[in-house]
């Protein structure tokens, strides 16, 4: 009688781990439970194994299930942009909230800079943020960022496509400078765009790292230069520091 139980265990796991895998955002127990026709109490007991073995881990806000990245080293596969909207969202919270400004992640996803997440200030003058737009790699602080730790190879490809085009006075527009630019960054570890896309706007960015040991985005603070002082900046590094650390933890990053 154990060989048909610990099959049916088996197929039980893998299902919920298709329907947590299949879900944009963290997988309720209920919901979970109900689309595979399991008792509540199997499917807790079932989650619960698989977060045991670290391959589930569940929200604490929402208590919603979520892959780990176990699962994804396994397969050599990386996230899309909703999985990465709904990992980063609880991060630009806590990073809008210590610094005050508007926050956003972008990832490097089919060789582009694209915006997967954002915080808007909660002030009455704030930047607005386009999710799923596309960023320049060479003049904004979440491209430079991703720029400074991208393999050559995939560095190459991307300046390869892209027309250094000025776009404001402060705009870098030759190889040389860029180079010299990314050299700066990676002895920083921050990037900064002084004003280098848009005129009024200040943003600093560092970069989150997933467990391939690879860039896979970056994280960054911005707001209008009135506010984005010097001094302003500085204090955002220590937070931005902080949530980009545990977001590239949670993407299964090991420090050296």
């Amino acid at each position: 009688m154990k060989q048909p139980s610990t099959h049916r265990s088996l197929e039980r796991g893998l299902a919920l781990l298709e329907a947590v895998a299949a879900a944009d955002k963290p997988a309720s127990l209920a919901e979970t439970a109900r689309r595979l026709g399991l008792h509540r109490s199997t499917a807790h007991h079932l989650m619960q194994t698989l977060v045991g073995a670290g391959y589930l881990r569940q929200e604490k806000s929402s208590r919603g299930y979520e892959l780990t990245p176990k699962l994804y080293q396994l397969t050599g596969r990386l996230w899309n942009a909703e999985q990465l909207r709904a990992m980063a969202q609880p991060y630009l919270e806590d990073l809008m909230r210590a610094t005050g400004e508007g926050t956003s992640f972008a990832a490097w996803l089919d060789g582009g800079v694209t915006i997967v997440a954002k915080r808007e200030a909660e002030v009455p003058v704030r930047v607005v943020q386009d999710v799923g737009g596309q960023r320049p790699i060479y003049c904004t602080a979440v491209g430079k960022a991703i720029a400074a730790w991208l393999r050559p190879s995939e560095l190459r490809v991307a300046l390869g496509r892209t027309r250094m085009q000025r776009l404001t006075p402060k705009t870098i527009t030759t190889q040389s400078a860029f180079d010299a630019e990314l050299r700066r960054i990676r002895a920083a570890g921050y990037a900064m765009d002084d004003e280098e896309q848009f005129e009024g706007l200040r943003c600093i960015a560092m970069p989150v790292f997933c467990y391939t040991g690879g860039v896979l985005g970056a994280v960054c603070v911005l707001g209008p230069k009135q506010r984005m002082t010097q001094q302003k900046i500085l204090a955002a590094k220590t937070p931005l520091a902080d949530v980009a650390g545990r977001l590239s933890e949670r993407l299964g990053y090991a420090h050296a």
